[in-house]
């Protein structure tokens, strides 16, 4: 097996800069020519957009707390070997991970399992000769990590590099590969839920290509391209996300994407792709209707309360979304799925907008966040996704509330975070639908995607046998 280069790009804590050194490492190696393909660690949806952007390979996400790590290598392995050089973006801090204290969902963990040269970003913000010190306790706190290099970002002037440079180079005997020089002209919006997808945003092309600019002059891309091509053999794994005969369907599933639902993981699409589901996508913003001849909705997470007047305008497509429910369709939606599932989306100035009215209650923003982090589900109610009995990992991420939720109402499962603290229900399932706040990273659990196929298929065979009669 081919050794797969690859790098992971990793921080000693969220906000240092990790996306924008890494795109701006994509860039520089596109302009060179390279063939990148990125990856995410952890369950982020934004910062794979900007990937994707930058590259032109679909991003891709790797949790080592949700999956295992034969899954995590089985999801790399066909993404990276189409590829000259893999990028793994790492998620906050290099050992930051899952509440439980296993370390699982960390980059450091990540980079262990798919061992992976390590590139640590620095903050050269209030630090100097510090620095070394810094950087020996990421190099002395897990001597399995392959720490193969430091990049130093928001670098005020040369001799502010050269000291910090001499300082870590000196003392850890770690290469310094170079900077990103600060300049306040290079931001990348953000908002409540993180970064602003890429697709929002225009003039990211501009901002990405002098990103990378900015890199070929000041980060050693050949020291990057040797460090990457140092890693050791690929892992073995056991194969089991696709795999041959893998088809057990043979249905037509609708994905709401745009601006407002944008929130998948493309592996996930593949799956189901794999399992036979045929995908046509459509825009609850812009299209009139759903598509013709489904068997399944799928409403992803995103914003729906930054469109949500557009939404509320869109009164032909909340109808047909309303019929087909009433026609049994399967409707699965996720965190913002659910929003635009709902009776109304109050916005936090305390606008009230309709929504498709397909599910009974509200859902209100609030000006603080309302979940955050990896979650297991436990399911108490047979859904279209799962069966009473059956867990699964997953994870929250929301600044919404539910509201005049009627009290009859059937949560498909309990959630608890994953150190088992902080038990609630989610899940509200009613007929052929299900949606909550609950994000799924399908590959991490197949059998969940066979099992919303599966409603599909028997739903549309019902159909057909009322049009019969």
């Amino acid at each position: 097996m081919t050794n797969l280069p690859r790098i992971m790009i990793a921080g000693t804590n969220s906000g240092v800069g990790k996306t924008t050194v890494t795109l701006g490492i994509m860039s520089a190696l596109v302009q060179k020519g390279i063939r990148v393909q990125g990856f995410k660690a952890g369950p982020d949806y934004i910062d794979p957009s900007h990937h994707t952007f930058v590259t032109g390979n679909a991003s891709r996400n790797l949790d080592t707390w949700m999956m295992s790590s034969s899954v995590c290598r089985e999801l790399f392995e066909r993404s990276a070997i189409n590829a000259d050089i893999s990028v793994i973006e790492g998620v906050m801090g290099l050992y930051d991970g899952s509440i439980d204290s296993t370390g699982h969902g960390s980059s450091a963990h990540l980079a262990n399992v798919l061992k992976t040269p390590v590139i640590l970003v620095i903050s050269a913000k209030g630090i100097a000769q510090s620095a070394g010190a810094v950087v020996m306790g990421y190099k002395e706190f897990d001597k399995d990590i392959n720490l193969s290099g430091i990049i130093v970002n928001n670098v005020s002037s040369r001799s502010h590099y050269d000291c910090i440079k001499s300082s870590i180079e000196d003392t850890c005997s770690i290469p310094v590969l170079g900077y990103l020089k600060k300049d306040k002209e290079i931001i990348i919006p953000e908002r409540h839920l993180g970064l602003v997808p890429s697709e929002e945003n225009g003039c990211h092309s501009v901002l990405y290509e002098r990103l990378g600019k900015m890199a070929l002059e000041t980060v050693d891309i050949d020291g990057l391209l040797k460090a990457a091509r140092s890693s050791d053999v690929f892992p073995d794994y056991d194969k089991s996300i696709f795999l041959d005969g893998n088809v057990t369907a043979d249905v037509n599933l609708a994905i709401a994407k745009d601006n407002a639902f944008c929130f998948y993981y493309q592996d996930d699409i593949d799956l189901f792709e794999s399992m036979g589901a045929k995908i046509k996508y459509f825009s609850p913003l812009s299209d009139r209707h759903l598509p013709d001849d489904i068997d399944g909705i799928f409403l992803g997470g995103g914003f729906p309360e930054l469109y949500a007047e557009k939404l509320m305008e869109n009164d032909s497509m909340r109808k047909s979304i309303l019929e087909a429910y009433n026609q049994g369709t399967v409707i699965y939606g996720e965190c913002g799925g659910m929003m635009y599932l709902l009776e109304k989306l109050i916005d936090c100035d305390g606008r009230s907008f309709k929504m498709c009215e397909v599910l009974r209650g509200s859902v209100r923003m609030e000006n603080r966040r309302q979940g955050l982090g990896y979650i297991i589900a436990d399911t108490t109610f047979d859904n279209v996704i799962s069966k009473r009995g059956d867990t699964f990992r997953a994870h929250e991420f929301h600044w919404s509330k539910l509201l005049d939720v009627p009290e009859d109402t059937v949560f498909a499962y309990k959630t608890k975070k994953s150190n088992g603290k902080k038990s609630e229900y989610d899940g509200i399932s009613r007929k052929n639908v299900l949606a909550s706040y609950t994000h799924v990273h399908f590959c991490s659990n197949p059998e969940l995607a066979k099992n919303l196929l599966s409603a599909m298929t028997k739903t549309s065979k019902n159909k057909l046998v009322a049009e019969r009669i």
